[in-house]
Order: C-alpha cells, then structure tokens, then sequence
C-alpha cells in the first residue's frame, strides 16, 4: 500500500491540494495519506521551513504531493527561514535532479492562450529541466569592487555526469512520446553551455531513434511564442527551464493548469503545480486546481505505476473543460469546488 505525503504549505496551497485529494480517493486505489506543514506554515508553527518530522515523512513517503510555498509574512526573515527553502531542501535531501513539465493546450482553451487561437493548438510538449545544479546552487556572495562598488556573484557550473544523468531522462521521455529531443543551451557564449551540448551529443548515441537538435535560449523562448508545436520533448538547464517552463505555461492558457513533476534516480517524486502559492485569493475559492489533479495524475504513472488511473483523471479533466467549466484565470466563475466536482462527475 503506497504512503502518499500530503505536503499543503501555503497560500492556496491547502486548497488546491485538498481537490487533488478529492479525487485519488474517488479512484478507490488503497493509498494511504499522511499530512505535514510545509514552507510559511510549518515556520509558523515550528520555527523552520522544512522541519525533521516533515522531511521524514518526504524521506519514507511513495510520492509527495505539494501544494505552494510563499507567504508575504516572512519576506523579511533571513534566507535560510525563508518558505521557499522548502521546496530547495527537499530537491536536495530527496536527490529529485529532474523536472517533468507538460505543457498541453486543452480543447476548448485556445482563446485563454496569449497566441492566436490555431498557433495555441499545437501545444503538446514536455520540458525536462535539470533542477539541481546551474546557478541556483552554485557559488554564490556579495562583495566590493576595487572602485568600492558593491558587486554579486552567483556561479553557473554543470559537470558532465549531471547533464548526462538529465539528458537520459529526457531521451527516455522522448522515446515515449514522438521521438524528437531539442536540447536548449547558449553554447555560443556559455562555456557550461558547451559542455552541456558535448555531453548531450555523446549521451544521444544511446538512442539513436530520438531525433536530436539543439536551440539557443533566446530563440527557444523565440519559438515558443512563433512556433510552439515544433516541440516534442525540450531538455535544459535549471535557469533556462525555470524560465521557459513559465512562458510555455501561459502559451498554454494559463498557469494554473500545468503540472510538475520532480524526480529522482529510483522515479521516486514530487508532485505539484508550477503556480505559486498565490496569497492575494487565498482562502477565496478562486484558484483554480486543475494543475495540482494533473500533478496527481503524474504521480499516478511515474511513481506509482497507475497509468490506467492517471489516463482517467486526464480523460476527466478534458471533460470538465470541454462541457465549459472555467474558474476565473480561465474566464470564467466556477471556484475550486465547483471545478473539482466537474472533474470528480467525469470520473
């Protein structure tokens, strides 16, 4: 029987991850769930982020099914306490080094894309973005020019068994699609790029039925917005990814309907959605929770080994929309409730 740990944290976080809960239990699938507080809220109430008792249950969990971190209430504490750390400490202590995230325009959404309605169609594509290294966890400090002038530093830095491990997660998930990799760098300028590039190359003669290319980021994020349907399976680096996940998610219609998932050697993951924790419509009934029930979908078939299940709740969620459900980031009036109920009547 797998443990799932419910990790809700803040803002809608709580709300949003309670509709995901909502419908793994009407799957009927013998999970059990165990809860912890989680970013803003486990400081509150312990004095940390990512307390011991909450990153033991992350440790013993299947998956981990998360909701958002972020409070406005804590801007101003010292780094380490911030609630975002969470999330950075527990991709570290869980080793989840690869991120999942689809991004797929639902029918009936093309007019909630920021592109023309028949460029929006064409979306159907996974980003897979490295999500331990890069500049968010290298080197990083202040200091003083010479001229007396305050200066920072963060270091970029890849090393070749990181991007292999990365670049294989994203052939296998190539192979499982449409066979067709384009790996994302800024090999031109960036000697970490370079490296990046050489290595993906060598790791492509592995699979030589995965069609390779490769992009610049600037004309990624280019052709996101010009060409979004020449993407199958997108492979970059942690800053990159960051970047060009959330462009491609308002490509998609919003942010609100996208999933992640972040994952380690043994497939073991975290789930959740890529929105924030949104404070300013929290506890109103307004977010919408279609990403975090997809991200449970994902957890279904990465971690858990359900793909029949997972097929059903996205099956369920194309219904909910095609019959025109829409909470307001979508345009329309439905809340969380609402949008769950539609999802759980398609079930």
């Amino acid at each position: 029987m797998a443990l799932i740990a419910i990790l809700p944290g803040d803002g809608i976080g709580p709300e949003v991850v309670a509709a995901a809960r909502q419908v793994l239990d009407a799957l009927d699938l013998g999970l059990t769930f165990e809860e912890a507080p989680v970013g803003g809220a486990a400081y509150r109430a312990h004095g940390h982020p990512l307390p011991p008792a909450t990153l033991d249950l992350a440790k013993r969990a299947d998956a981990v099914l998360f909701g958002a971190v972020g409070d406005p209430e804590f801007d101003n504490v010292a780094r380490e306490h911030r609630p975002e750390q969470a999330i950075l400490g527990l991709r570290k202590e869980l080793g989840l080094f690869a991120n999942l995230r689809p991004a797929k325009l639902f029918a009936g959404l093309e007019d909630a894309s920021a592109l023309r309605p028949e460029v929006a169609a064409a979306i159907d594509m996974v980003i897979v973005r490295e999500l331990t290294g890069d500049v968010y966890f290298g080197e990083k400090g202040r200091g003083t020019t010479a001229d007396g002038l305050r200066e920072g530093h963060d270091l970029m830095r890849y090393d070749e068994a990181e991007v292999a491990r990365i670049a294989r997660v994203a052939f296998e998930t190539a192979r499982t699609r449409n066979h067709r990799l384009c790996s994302v760098d800024k090999a031109n300028v960036l000697e970490t790029s370079q490296l990046w590039r050489d290595v993906v190359i060598e790791v492509s003669a592995d699979y030589p039925d995965v069609a390779l290319t490769h992009m610049y980021v600037d004309n990624a994020a280019m052709q996101l917005v010009r060409n979004p349907g020449q993407f199958d399976v997108i492979v970059t680096g942690n800053l990159f990814g960051d970047i060009l996940s959330d462009q491609a998610s308002m490509c998609a219609g919003s942010i609100g309907m996208l999933p992640s998932a972040a994952i380690n050697q043994d497939r073991k993951g975290l789930y959740e959605p890529i929105h924030g924790s949104a404070p300013d419509i929290a506890g109103q009934g307004k977010a919408n929770p279609l990403a975090t029930i997809l991200s449970a979908a994902m957890m279904l078939r990465h971690s858990l080994g359900e793909a029949d299940a997972a097929d059903r709740i996205e099956a369920a969620v194309t219904a909910a929309l095609v019959a025109g459900h829409r909470t307001p980031d979508l345009g329309g009036t439905a809340t969380t409730q609402d949008m769950t109920n539609a999802v759980l009547a398609a079930l």
